[in-house]
């Protein structure tokens, strides 16, 4: 028996004989429109772009590199501030130590770069994963899809046999008879009743198949569009979860390149440490060498201007005494510079602490700040801290010439705090810029008392000047690479005496000038 199936108009009523047969090709158009509505909206969603979880952590992290980037530059521009304070330390001892303060520059940096890589790393893997789950859906939505367009094709073929079925019989003349027909067909009343009733079922069957047919072409029109929405939605997704992965892919890269970046500043860090600790003994005896050295060359050059036991006794008093004044006031400044970063650390520590928690997916609580560096020891005087002997006059500035061609002046004279041993001591001169090779000459007119190697001083040219303005003057030539006169030889004043060099005590090829006044060191820029 055939089947028949009633066609719902949009408020639930079953349209129903010949008139009521164009009423489902509205029902079916109307519902369709409505049905594609819904579907572009649910594909919009489907296929938008969630804001990225922790953006803001991103950039807060990116911040925080900035931070550091700013840090580094600032401690890299401190570091040539450094071949003055590691002047005569050992030569391994403060490659190693500036090589540490970089590292200490570079590791922040380093470090928030590995913090925002991983960032980064993160965020892409949890894109990557999430295109995938909504690739996936996507895909089942359309073999759901495919399989209802099946069924719903299979139903359209089954009623459209069933209106091929009915126009045959009425071909072949088993359709419905007109009402002449059953009237004279008719054997009797109730006959005629009976024929009326099953001509009009019939014609409510076909007229009811005819609905069928179109709501079924409605159906499978509305699927079709669905189907196509959801595989130009899975070509899309296919294509970003493509992308998606090679983030992924790049972001595993770039985190495993600044973990191992990371891994070698700490590595490096480590080695350089050990390196100073284990030139610290040697540089200790350095010192020893170095402050005998001075001694030595002190008591020499008083011999040579003939002082008393006395004179001597109340000059190294005063030095003393002097290096005692310094010391302290280093230290107190030191100790001054670290209580100020303190206070700055606790108050941005506290100014965090205070800093509301951040909800998930919206920014992530600052980190904590970092640890101060070591502060840096206070800039030295460039005026002279060693007395000189009492009622002896000292010569005018400007008596001497500068030693090199082209001025240069690269450490000053005055008292230092070893940044990596940590005792006081003075550096009795002025340094001049003075690269390898290059010609240094005598300030003044004078007489060569010392062209030798001096332990600490390397090669060391002395020139006595005689007496100026009532004391005796002269002037010393260090680190030289090789010499230009000899023990005893008279020169005049811009004479070549060596050229510069590294001998000694140094870290770099330079020319380390020293003036005496009666055996004393003095500030070479008040003379010169």
């Amino acid at each position: 028996m055939m089947q028949t199936r009633s066609m719902l108009s949009p408020d639930g009523a079953t349209s129903q004989g010949p008139r009521g047969a164009t009423r489902p090709r509205r029902a079916g158009l109307a519902w369709l429109r409505t049905a594609l509505s819904a579907t572009v909206v649910v594909l919009m969603l489907a296929t938008s772009v969630a804001a990225p979880a922790g953006a803001d952590t991103l950039d807060e992290l990116e911040a925080r590199q900035k931070a550091a980037e700013k840090k580094k530059a600032n401690t890299e521009a401190a570091i040539d501030a450094l071949a003055e304070d590691l002047e005569d330390t050992d030569a391994q001892m403060a490659e190693a130590y500036i090589r540490l303060k970089k590292i200490e520059g570079q590791l922040p940096v380093a470090q928030a770069a590995l913090d925002s890589a991983e960032a980064s790393l993160d965020k892409s893997e949890r894109e990557a994963k999430d295109l995938a789950g909504r690739l996936a859906d996507a895909k089942t939505d359309e073999t759901n899809l495919v399989t209802k367009l099946k069924s719903e094709t299979d139903a359209k073929e089954e009623t459209r046999s069933s209106i091929a079925e009915l126009a045959r019989r009425a071909y072949r003349g088993e359709g419905n008879p007109d009402g002449v027909s059953l009237i004279i067909g008719a054997q009797s009343a109730q006959d005629f009743v009976n024929q009326y009733s099953l001509s009009q079922t019939a014609i409510r069957t076909q007229s009811n198949s005819l609905g069928d047919l179109q709501q079924s072409e409605a159906i499978s029109l509305n699927t079709a569009v669905r189907l196509d929405a959801v595989r130009t939605a899975i070509t899309g997704l296919k294509a970003d979860a493509d992308a998606a992965v090679k983030v992924a892919a790049d972001a595993t890269v770039a985190a495993a390149e600044h973990r191992a970046s990371v891994a070698q500043l700490i590595t490096d860090q480590q080695s350089a440490a050990a390196l100073i600790e284990d030139r610290r003994t040697t540089q200790m005896v350095a010192k020893g060498a170095k402050e005998q050295a001075a001694n030595d060359l002190t008591d020499e050059l008083q011999d040579i201007i003939g002082l008393t036991k006395a004179e001597k006794s109340r000059i190294k008093a005063a030095q003393d005494a002097a290096a005692k004044k310094a010391a302290d006031d280093l230290r107190r400044e030191q100790a001054e510079a670290r209580r100020k970063k303190e206070a700055e650390r606790k108050a941005a520590e506290e100014a965090a602490n205070k800093k509301p928690t951040a909800t998930p997916g919206t920014s992530s609580p600052a980190a904590p700040p970092e640890a101060p560096a070591p502060p840096r020891p206070p800039s030295r005087p460039n005026t002279p801290s060693t007395p000189k002997p009492p009622n002896t006059p000292k010569p005018s500035g400007g008596v001497l010439a500068y030693p090199t061609r082209n001025v240069h002046i690269t450490s000053s004279y005055g008292y230092r705090l070893h940044p990596v041993l940590g005792y006081v001591r003075l550096h009795a001169g002025t340094d001049f810029r003075a690269y390898c090779g290059t010609g240094i000459y005598a300030s003044a007119s004078g007489t060569v008392v010392g062209a030798r190697m001096r332990a600490g001083f390397g090669n060391q040219v002395i020139v006595n000047h005689g007496t100026v303005n009532g004391a005796n003057l002269m002037t010393s030539y260090n680190h030289l690479s090789r010499f230009a006169v000899s023990n005893g030889e008279r020169v005049k004043k811009g004479e070549l005496v060596g050229y510069s060099g590294n001998t000694g005590l140094g870290t770099a090829c330079h020319l380390h000038f020293e003036v005496y006044v009666n055996g004393s060191t003095v500030n070479p820029m008040s003379m010169l």
